[in-house]
């Protein structure tokens, strides 16, 4: 009989006051878990859901460089599968202690196909934290719905 892996937590297991330093917490977590022998730079993400899921992604490299997954998009993708699509907020860390660690611009415009308004944390190991939207980190952004008002493509539980 095969074993089920949890692929997601809620947040609120784990609440403090400060929510996004938890958030944070969740995503260096993760970051502990990325496969980077290429690069040596390992990312964590945490996605916070609008119902308290969260979940978690690592980068994965690939000797086929553009093969590799970002922390972001991995963390999206677990959490689409999952059937959610409505997001609150996402932190990233890296272990960049002089700056702090932002999405590359694809994770940006995946990150954008959620929604504009979320909230996007970009951490240091120290738990510092810058705080923007989604739409701050991509100005005039692509954006193309007029296939989501015809029919929902999006079955969503959360």
């Amino acid at each position: 009989m095969a074993t089920l892996v949890q692929t997601e937590t809620s947040l609120s297991d784990k609440m403090t006051d400060s929510w996004e330093v938890d958030l944070i917490k969740l995503s260096q977590e993760a970051m502990a878990k990325a496969y980077c022998p290429y690069s040596k730079f390992p990312v964590g993400a945490a996605l916070l859901t609008t119902d308290g899921k969260v979940f978690t992604g690592c980068n994965v490299e690939n000797a086929c460089s553009n093969l590799g997954l970002c922390a972001e998009r991995v963390a999206v993708n677990k959490a689409v599968s999952e059937g959610y699509h409505n997001f609150k907020a996402i932190a990233v860390c890296s272990e960049m202690v002089d700056k702090y660690i932002t999405p590359c611009g694809g994770c940006r415009q995946v990150l954008l196909e959620f929604g504009q308004t979320w909230t996007v944390l970009m951490s240091k190991p120290d738990m510092s934290f810058e705080k923007r939207s989604v739409v701050d980190l991509i100005p005039l952004p692509f954006v193309e719905e007029p296939w989501l008002k015809t029919k929902d493509y999006r079955g969503s539980i959360g």
